[in-house]
């Protein structure tokens, strides 16, 4: 079985990292837990670490959280189907929209419950995922700020997260104008500018963006360290607090190329080095561990032995096959090889039903 090794004392530092980032820009930040996948060990420790703010995207998960009176404030991060909206009001307190009819509809659901819900109104700034339009969100606003039983706590943007556009400060500026444009025309303070996330981190540390954007949403720098825009570890953040641990069931020394035609259609999971012979001394040798991964668990891709010597030479649907040079470790089968990972490749496996997860302190 593979497991999912979690370090607690490595988010924690995360965690309190970036927190201290964003408190000196005068900003307030709310963790975005969708990659943990509910994993309540996870959120726990969170809320022992004095996380008070959360964001996910599954409402089951936002479900577990009230049951266990964790005590966020929670954000739900996609937004409304129609089909759950009554869940929606009741189980968080604040949900990112982009369609007045969804709005509407949060507004009728939240009245016939007694309740006011808050809105992030989510503008799009070329990311191309979900966002108003800029040239509706004036009428679109003359509508929601009418609505009784729905507080419009700020206007946000979604950076990054779909098209890998780099986000810029022009972007973060426009932002800022269209609250400035809304604020004028209404006659009424939108508080929050929610436009922070982990790919914004490096401009945060740079001095590049605006002191208006005041509210983070960050999960892969507090669970990964990852910087996505100079690629690598965020300076001052740990790239260890989730390690896969996969168990060797073969161990051999073979040829390191295959006999005979290869044809990448043949081999659908295939991942990791080139596959082309000419890149291999002709009859050269060397150890091969198999181990328990495959593409059913997870991007395979997406994983980096812990010891640089290995390469992942590819993988199947089961198993991932891993060149160990002359093996100078003295692995064995029954052994397990560690691998950190990127932040798809996490979220795969931690929602992955094969795999374990066990948290541990210090490793």
């Amino acid at each position: 079985m593979n497991r999912i090794i979690i370090d607690s004392e490595a988010i924690r530092e995360n965690y309190l990292k970036v927190k201290q980032w964003v408190s000196e820009h005068g900003a307030s930040l709310t963790v975005v837990t969708k990659a943990l996948c509910g994993h309540l060990g996870t959120l726990s420790a969170l809320a022992d670490m004095g996380v008070s703010s959360i964001a996910d995207s599954r409402l089951q998960n936002l479900q577990e959280m009230t049951n266990q009176n964790l005590g966020f404030e929670k954000w739900f991060l996609r937004p409304p189907s129609q089909s759950q909206l009554k869940e929606v009001v009741s189980l968080t307190d604040v949900s990112l929209n982009t369609e007045l009819g969804t709005v509407k509809k949060l507004n009728r659901t939240a009245a016939e419950m007694g309740m006011v819900h808050r809105v992030i109104l989510m503008i799009e700034l070329g990311d191309l995922r979900e966002g108003i339009l800029p040239g509706a969100l004036v009428k679109l606003y003359n509508e929601v700020f009418q609505l009784d039983s729905i507080e419009v706590l700020g206007i946000g943007a979604n950076l990054g997260c779909f098209s890998g556009t780099v986000p810029s400060v022009d972007q973060l500026m426009q932002l800022i104008l269209y609250r400035e444009l809304l604020e004028l025309k209404f006659q009424k303070d939108l508080p929050v500018i929610s436009a922070g996330s982990s790919v914004v981190l490096p401009f945060l540390l740079e001095g590049q963006v605006p002191s208006a954007i005041n509210h983070f949403r960050v999960g892969e720098a507090i669970l990964l360290g990852t910087d996505l825009i100079n690629g690598g570890t965020i300076f001052g953040l740990r790239d260890d607090a989730f390690i896969l641990e996969a168990e060797v069931i073969e161990l051999k020394e073979k040829s390191l190329t295959p006999s005979g035609e290869t044809l990448d259609e043949i081999a659908p999971f295939s991942a990791g080095e080139d596959r082309s012979p000419e890149d291999r001394t002709p009859g050269q040798r060397g150890y091969r561990a198999v181990v328990t991964v495959g593409g059913l668990d997870t991007d395979v891709s997406g994983l980096v032995p812990m010891n640089g010597y290995y390469q992942i030479a590819g993988t199947s649907s089961d198993v991932t096959v891993l060149n160990i040079g002359e093996n100078p470790e003295g692995v064995k089968t029954g052994d397990t090889v560690s691998f950190k990972m990127g932040y798809s490749t996490m979220v795969r496996l931690m929602n992955n039903p094969y795999t374990d997860r066990e948290m541990r302190h210090d490793l």
